[in-house]
């Protein structure tokens, strides 16, 4: 037998592989008990001012649902720069009454806007150093586009209306309280 022929050879011979496994005898496919367009999920909104260091694993579980397709993020952390200095750490502070109820109503806001599942925001307070979370925000939907966009508008509201203050701990040992130019309780000394 030549090279030729033993080549072809191998392309002749059948491989049958099975359309649809074996069935076993007096065995039914029993569907899912049930259908997923019924399922009924209460939507959540969980907020937290924590001095724990944040997890972006942790919050990003809190608004997982077998309803939605898509789960966006936004990871804000301590840069180690500002202006030309050296930024050790931040340090935050809230009036958390205020606090709590402002993000409940950006959540509010964002239910009216897009059609969302579940939202979480955690924001850390006290001393942040750099490269770690000060606030983590996670928003799931049926659709990227809603989630995408609720969180993008969560960070921007979040920032112009939450009474939260920000000290810059800088390198030098000096530090500096940032006044959030966005804000409008913030008012002009």
């Amino acid at each position: 037998m030549s090279s030729l022929e033993i080549s072809s050879s191998c392309f002749n011979q059948e491989t049958k592989l099975p359309l649809s496994p074996p069935l076993v005898e007096d065995s039914a496919f029993e569907p899912p008990g049930e259908d997923i367009n019924e399922v009924e999920e209460k939507s959540e909104d969980i907020i937290k001012f924590t001095s724990e260091q944040l997890s972006v694993d942790e919050v990003s579980q809190l608004v997982i649902s077998p309803l939605c397709g898509a789960i966006s993020l936004f990871v804000g952390t301590t840069r180690n720069n500002f202006e030309g200095k050296k930024v050790i750490s931040l340090e935050y502070e809230a009036y958390l009454p205020m606090a709590e109820n402002e993000v409940r109503k950006i959540c509010s806001d964002i239910r009216q806007k897009w059609p969302v599942k579940h939202i979480a925001v955690f924001h850390r307070l006290g001393l942040v150093p750099v490269s770690e979370a000060s606030i983590i925000i996670a928003v799931s939907s049926a659709h990227r586009t809603a989630s995408l966009e609720a969180v993008s508008y969560a960070i921007d509201t979040l920032k112009a209306k939450v009474p939260i203050w920000k000290k810059e701990m800088y390198e030098e040992s000096s530090s500096s309280w940032k006044r959030n130019k966005e804000c409008f309780w913030a008012t002009d000394d």
